[in-house]
């Protein structure tokens, strides 16, 4: 089994679209790219955490490749907006790769390229080495019910 962790905005739609496609073993949602590594959702929400709303992908490699997931976060969002996926706007809603490994970091490149080419260069994604993960239910969720 394989992972990987991809931001594409708001990250309860696209872990809902993720979870149903073949070879996806599981899904978790959560933080990444910040500066420390455990971080709130109200940190988070300043902008001022350094993260971005990921969602954790659990994979079986045999079924489905880390390309074909790329191809698919490609097209779950707009990867041309830079910091939001409208309506979301923020550093947190950004676009961007986090990679495990050096193959994932020169796949996520390769594919960023073509992905680039055919938008005209309007390529907002970063590819960045996954740091400061962070699993976001609990926060979400208590941050939720406190605010109801």
């Amino acid at each position: 089994m394989k992972k990987c962790t991809l931001a594409l905005g708001c990250f309860w739609k696209p872990e809902e679209n993720f979870k149903n496609k073949p070879g996806i073993i599981d899904t978790e949602v959560g933080y990444a790219g910040g500066f420390k590594d455990n971080v709130t959702y109200e940190e988070v929400c300043t902008g001022e955490s350094g993260h971005a709303e990921v969602v954790r992908l659990f994979y079986d490699e045999k079924i489905i490749s880390f390309k074909n997931i790329l191809d698919l976060f490609f097209n779950m969002h707009d990867p041309t907006q830079k910091d939001m996926q409208f309506p979301d706007i923020g550093t947190q809603y950004r676009s961007e790769i986090f990679y495990e490994n050096q193959n994932q970091e020169n796949e996520a490149k390769e594919i960023l390229k073509e992905y680039d080419k055919k938008l005209n260069g309007k390529i907002k994604t970063k590819i960045s080495k996954i740091k400061n993960y962070c699993k976001a239910e609990d926060y979400h969720q208590r941050y939720i019910e406190k605010n109801r």
